[in-house]
């Protein structure tokens, strides 16, 4: 048995560091786990047991909400790996560049309920129809500073954009936008989702989909000029 605590002086913090020593103290002095209170926010609970118990339920309760968030968060991503998954078989099926454009579009506004989409692509190609959705850059980037600093990082950006920037990606569309999803695509052009909630794409949100469909959607694109 340890031996009892005999200097009245001892302050509080060596005695929480010498019970941190020896966990099993109550268990060789019991009356005095029956004695000693213990300060709650709404009343006290008179039993070390009792305490202990609550403590517990509160962990688990914690426990139990975080699983539960991120039992969501895996729902949540199962379902957007699928509606890539679904993009990728379409443009798979893809034979011209025509084709391929217009599933990239078709497939963004059916699977990820997207409000604005534009294909700004480098190049110009005669064959490419006349859509308010796609955009031929003959320049390529050169002919787009507003945007240079987001395309040099060649990784998703999402955010709220600048007017200017915003302007060279919808065009009329572009006062009605609040927060955009911006996917380079190498150098065949850029991707643009654009929501009418300013909450929906944010600084620093995780960007694996967006990395996804950007390597899908400039892979299609790559292997329908091929094609041509």
């Amino acid at each position: 048995m340890n031996a009892p605590l005999s200097d009245d002086t001892i302050d509080a913090v060596a005695v929480a560091a010498y019970l941190k020593r020896h966990p099993s103290f109550l268990t060789d002095y019991p009356e005095l786990a029956a004695q000693l209170t213990m300060p709650r926010e709404q009343g006290t609970v008179s039993s070390l047991a009792a305490y202990q118990s609550q403590q517990l339920r509160e962990k688990n309760a914690e426990l139990e909400r975080r699983l539960a968030e991120l039992t969501a968060i895996a729902a949540d991503n199962e379902k957007l790996m699928e509606r890539v998954h679904a993009l990728t078989v379409a443009l798979l099926r893809a034979n011209t560049l025509e084709v391929t454009t217009r599933t990239v579009i078709a497939k963004l506004n059916e699977n990820f309920h997207t409000e604005q989409v534009r294909l700004l692509l480098f190049g110009r190609h005669a064959d490419l129809p006349r859509s308010a959705w796609l955009r031929q850059v003959g320049g390529g980037a050169a002919e787009l500073p507003e945007l240079a600093e987001l395309l040099q990082r060649h990784e998703p950006v999402s955010g709220r954009l600048s007017p200017d920037k915003l302007a060279q990606l919808f065009g009329d569309e572009a006062a009605s936008i609040r927060s955009t999803a911006l996917i380079p695509l190498g150098n065949a052009g850029i991707l643009a989702i654009g929501s009418h909630d300013p909450d929906r794409f944010q600084p620093g949100m995780g960007t694996l989909f967006l990395k996804m469909i950007a390597a899908t959607v400039t892979a299609a694109l790559a292997r329908a000029r091929d094609i041509a």
